[in-house]
């Protein structure tokens, strides 16, 4: 078994990462379970739509929704992640990406073939912190970087709770608009 994809983004920092960020990171396929509460404004769901059209996001609001995570590597390197959340009303959405590593502390997420974000990760007092740095156009081998202005700049905060549980907290926050978008949940790691 290789290394994980984000031990290789993280290099040294990797081994100061709790044991629960490194299970849920582990290079074997792995699944999470847990709890997601997803919050947005009123006069983002036309836009949250169409981005869910696009495969991004979900566009639906709920509190402490059960979610999965299912997570493998595949031959060429590539993470990917398939995460499923169960509505209130019980219907299932399904957010499926792609993790792409780059150089130097690098990873792009896509969400389609064409669409992606590109972040950096580092860890910080023991949580790991994703900083968005642009989002890509990928048109063959071309990647266009598109700014962040467009839609916001994304952060995502993943605490240890414990040995097994860790929190996760995604925002995506516009310049204008301050933050437009936001999910986070509990979850625990089961190989």
């Amino acid at each position: 078994m290789g290394k994980a994809l984000m031990e290789s983004a993280l290099g040294a920092q990797w081994q100061t990462l709790p044991p629960a960020l490194q299970a849920h990171y582990q290079a074997r396929d792995n699944r999470d379970e847990g709890v997601l509460s997803i919050e947005f404004p009123a006069p983002m769901h036309p836009i949250l739509w169409l981005l869910r059209g696009l495969g991004a996001l979900l566009h639906r609001r709920g509190c402490e929704l059960d979610a999965t995570v299912e997570k493998r590597m595949d031959v060429d390197g590539r993470q990917h992640w398939c995460r499923r959340v169960r509505m209130e009303d019980g219907h299932e959405m399904i957010f499926r990406s792609q993790w792409v590593l780059l150089a130097d502390n690098r990873l792009i997420e896509f969400v389609n073939r064409f669409l992606g974000l590109q972040m950096r990760v580092e860890v910080i007092d023991g949580q790991l912190h994703y900083h968005g740095e642009h989002f890509i156009l990928q048109l063959g081998k071309h990647r266009l970087r598109l700014p962040e202005a467009l839609l916001g700049h994304t952060s995502i905060v993943e605490t240890a709770l414990d040995d097994t549980r860790f929190t996760m907290d995604f925002r995506l926050t516009h310049p204008l608009f301050g933050q437009i978008y936001r999910y986070h949940g509990l979850f625990h790691t089961r190989a």
